[in-house]
């Protein structure tokens, strides 16, 4: 079993605590252990059935992706080779050489709850952890408490020093001004490396359409009155829409290769939402399956699970994605392409604004979409079919319920 890769740019991933332990039997698909990545804690399944023979990274142990974790296999096999063969951790794992007797012994942080990579990152920095709040679940210190305590503890001030015989020369601005560095979060870090690949590695060209939302709107109220289960957003009618034409154009739900397009069978649809610390582009798998009301419980559960760091393995890997800045009164704008996918959709708000309609004047309920595409994917003719399309489902939404 090995560390699995988990989107285009990840390159390690850090083992959290297995959810079996050595000598337990297994199932595949069964889950056995959380990782964490520069942008969630995800669970991973097993990847065959057997006994859980050894797990070759403990908690809190980086690991490159792709490199041996765990064994599985029958009791009756000889591992031993495998085990003798399974990498010694990296240089930064080792731990460091004991200090001399004369040094202050480090703080105890037993009872302390924080996730293991929080724990390193302040052994590494020299942060008490005693003295942090945790924003996690239960009052868990994350790694993004850390982070955040060593941008405070670098924007501080040094302590003051004594006055000098001779004062020195006025400064050239006021101390109020000065510049203040922070430190980039790895989620930071991981979007700043995503973004750079795809904007000038991948030719993307912009089709925008403009929408009348009033059908939709309506649409949406009855279904919302017609039932209590789960409340159906702007969004979610927006979603269903894009995947009933993503049938139609299935090129925008591809992976550009080299030489040759791959064009998936499923759609994986990915969802931009925000935490804090940065963006996750999480998918709701299969979405082509779902009807509307399925497809908005989805889209609830995996922003809730986002905010609790709790994604699932199969939910890294999105076909197409959407990203939604309407709820901030955007009126539109264009989204970056995630690194191997063919195309991003771009959500603005919906807005009462005057049009011509049958040569009078009303107030309808307008938005704007823009999708951006990989133009080595597909073009712009290909491009403005599938607006027109998706503009053709949002004005006629009936057919989103079917």
């Amino acid at each position: 079993m090995v560390m699995p890769q988990m989107g285009y740019d990840m390159a390690q991933g850090t083992l959290v605590r297995w959810l079996k332990q050595e000598g337990d039997q297994v199932q595949r698909g069964e889950l056995i252990a959380e990782i964490e990545t520069d942008k969630a804690v995800v669970t991973i399944e097993a990847p065959a059935s057997g006994l859980l023979r050894k797990t070759l990274a403990a908690a809190g142990t980086t690991v490159p992706v792709l490199q041996a974790i765990a064994i599985i296999g029958t009791a009756e096999e000889d591992i031993t080779s495998l085990v003798s063969g399974a990498p010694a951790p990296s240089a930064a794992q080792v731990a460091a050489p004991s200090a001399p007797s004369s040094a202050t012994p480090a703080p105890t942080t037993e009872g302390v709850k924080a996730s293991p990579v929080a724990r390193r990152l302040a052994e590494e920095k020299g942060v008490d952890l005693r003295l942090l709040t945790g924003t996690g679940p239960s009052g868990r210190i994350t790694r993004e408490d850390v982070e955040a305590h060593l941008a405070q503890r670098q924007a501080a001030p040094a302590p003051a020093l004594a006055a000098p015989s001779v004062a020195p020369a006025p400064s050239a601005a006021p101390a109020s001004a000065a510049t203040v560095r922070v430190e980039l979060s790895r989620m930071r870090q991981a979007i700043a490396r995503n973004t750079v690949q795809s904007k000038p590695g991948v030719p993307h060209f912009y089709v925008t359409v403009e929408v009348d939302m009033t059908s939709a709107l309506a649409l949406r109220s009855q279904v919302n009155e017609s039932q209590q289960r789960v409340r159906v957003t702007i969004n979610d009618v927006v979603l269903r829409a894009a995947i009933l034409a993503l049938r139609q154009f299935p090129n925008l739900n591809g992976s550009f290769r080299d030489t040759y397009l791959e064009v998936h069978p499923y759609i994986h649809l990915g969802i931009a939402i925000a935490r804090e610390g940065g963006l996750v582009v999480p998918a709701i798998v299969n979405a082509q399956e779902k009807s509307l009301l399925e497809l908005a419980a989805a889209s609830k559960d995996l922003a809730e699970r986002v905010q609790t760091g709790r994604l699932r393995q199969e939910e890294y890997n999105g076909t197409f994605s959407t990203s939604n800045l309407g709820m901030y009164g955007v009126d539109e704008f264009s989204a970056i392409i995630m690194p191997s996918q063919a195309a991003v959709l771009a959500i603005a708000a919906v807005k009462p604004q005057p049009v011509v309609a049958e040569g009078q004047v009303v107030v309808r309920q307008m938005m704007k979409l823009t999708v951006s595409v990989d133009h080595r994917a597909s073009d712009g003719v290909e491009g403005a079919r599938f607006m027109q399309e998706l503009k053709r489902l949002l004005e006629q939404p009936v057919s989103l319920l079917l």
